[in-house]
């Protein structure tokens, strides 16, 4: 692969499906420099989120599933891109579909992670069916599946006038769904923030590798078709500026730290279809890149989070997810803070982190194309630096808010929010600190842990003492502590 992307293009013969004598299918791959550079992205992307998924599921009762539901998905992905042809693309298409189906209802025993994962699925149903119809109608007009002919009889019949124009672009705005779906772009991009209830892993591969790469690969394979009428290339560059601006904004407002990086995937995905509909090729792809590798270091970074908040405050996404709850990590996960500070400075685009470079291509390239463009997609950079660095500071800086919150709702005792499976080691406390602690909560008021004087009720004493009878020889952490060394491996590696 490395080795093809200087030079033109490999293509292999495989097998053909004979159907009829005037129809017949041929199944083989195409290496070129868009197919060299998907594979390497794809492999090194979806080999660290495997090491680090390792032990971030260790505990999970479905870690030999999951792992075969990664390992599916990844194949999948790795034979969309060597299609040589539109059939063979899309079988792949419908299996990378079908696979983070599986995945982001992977803790299917939640009705919220089930729903997420039906509004995935029919959501890029809706776009597979243009998909679908508009290869078909290709099929029609050129008589060809294969790249090789499908380009140059396409240019031949645009240049002769021997094809209707209108026709052209229904066929071309029908195959341009199938991509928006899958790569969020605006209206389809409705099951992104969903997609946030499967595994952390997941989210990184899916939201710098895999599925919202492949609408990018689509329109990046058929790049020749959609650049040959302007308005192909306009209707695709004003979707990508809404989808933008309406990324950038819905970020603003997230109080999930997970969905709130996917809502910025939908923003930087708007950024590289802005490249592609205004011609810029080769910035497209390079921010791809760019943004792949920053967006799979901020997701495990948020794993690591999320998996060292759920040590205080129990499993609950709502709550080992929640920014509001978060704070002060700095002090107990300097590694983590590292990663993710740096990883946060490259999506803002500040030099010399990868970023930079390939959004400042864009944005200059945006000038060139339309002044009204470009405005909003400056404004929505400095956007984009806004609610990075909210996360990033509602995550690490100030003081660790969980203490400051108060945990009376539907549950009945104050220990039902405390994790028990934490590793036996670091930030344990003191069965004494623990009780004065709890004995600083008073259910009946909207107290703190903080904020409100203690009250030596012997009630509440003697309520608690069983607590320490039963799990006497348990350590309790009341802070997050540094993940284990193969997540930090994994992070250090990005």
């Amino acid at each position: 692969s490395i080795q093809q992307i200087n030079r033109t293009y490999i293509y292999q013969y495989i097998w053909s499906w004979v159907i009829n004598n005037n129809f017949s299918l041929e199944f083989g791959y195409l290496i070129d420099p868009l197919t060299s550079i998907m594979l390497i992205l794809i492999s090194s992307v979806g080999i660290i989120v495997l090491i680090y998924s390792d032990n971030y599921l260790s505990h999970d009762q479905g870690y030999l599933r999951f792992f075969a539901y990664m390992s599916f998905f990844s194949t999948s992905m790795l034979g969309l891109v060597i299609s040589s042809n539109l059939i063979q693309i899309y079988i792949f298409w419908e299996l990378v579909g079908m696979c983070s189906y599986l995945l982001i209802g992977f803790w299917f025993t939640r009705p919220v992670a089930a729903n997420a994962c039906q509004k995935a699925f029919v959501t890029n149903r809706v776009g597979d069916f243009g998909f679908l119809l508009g290869i078909l109608t290709f099929y029609w007009i050129i008589g060809s599946f294969e790249f090789q002919d499908l380009f140059e009889i396409f240019n031949n019949l645009i240049y002769n006038n021997e094809v209707n124009i209108l026709f052209v672009i229904l066929c071309a705005v029908l195959l341009f769904v199938g991509a928006a779906a899958k790569s969020a772009q605006f209206p389809l991009h409705v099951w992104l923030p969903d997609a946030m209830e499967g595994p952390t892993p997941i989210s990184a591969l899916i939201h710098a590798a895999t599925m919202v790469a492949a609408g990018i690969f689509l329109v990046a394979r058929l790049f020749p078709l959609f650049i040959a009428i302007s308005y192909i290339k306009n209707g695709i560059s004003f979707i990508a500026i809404i989808t933008i601006f309406l990324g950038a904004t819905l970020a603003l407002a997230q109080k999930d730290i997970k969905k709130g990086l996917a809502y910025s995937t939908m923003s930087q995905l708007g950024y590289i279809m802005l490249a592609i509909g205004m011609g810029s090729y080769r910035t497209a792809l390079f921010h791809l890149i760019t943004h792949a590798y920053s967006k799979a270091l901020l997701f495990l970074g948020s794993g690591s989070i999320i998996h060292s908040m759920e040590t205080v405050v129990g499993y609950s996404p709502d709550k080992s997810q929640n920014l509001v709850l978060m704070g002060g990590l700095r002090k107990h996960m300097p590694i983590t803070k590292i990663s993710f500070l740096l990883g946060t400075l490259s999506l803002c685009g500040i030099p010399p982190l990868a970023c930079f470079w390939s959004k400042d291509e864009i944005l200059n390239d945006s000038c060139l194309y339309s002044p009204i463009f470009a405005i909003i997609a400056w404004f929505t950079a400095g956007l984009t630096a806004f609610y990075m660095f909210r996360i990033y500071l509602l995550t690490f800086e100030s003081h660790f808010n969980v203490h400051f919150q108060n945990y009376s709702g539907k549950k009945t005792s104050p220990f039902a929010s405390i994790s028990l499976w934490g590793k036996n080691r670091l930030k344990t406390i003191n069965q004494s600190v623990l009780f004065e602690t709890l004995l600083r909560i008073n259910s009946n008021e909207n107290s703190s842990f903080s904020l409100k004087k203690i009250y030596h009720n012997e009630n509440l004493r003697k309520n608690v003492q069983p607590f320490f009878t039963i799990f006497a020889s348990k350590k309790i952490f009341l802070y997050p502590y540094e993940s284990d060394d193969i997540i930090l491996f994994c992070l250090v590696l990005l």
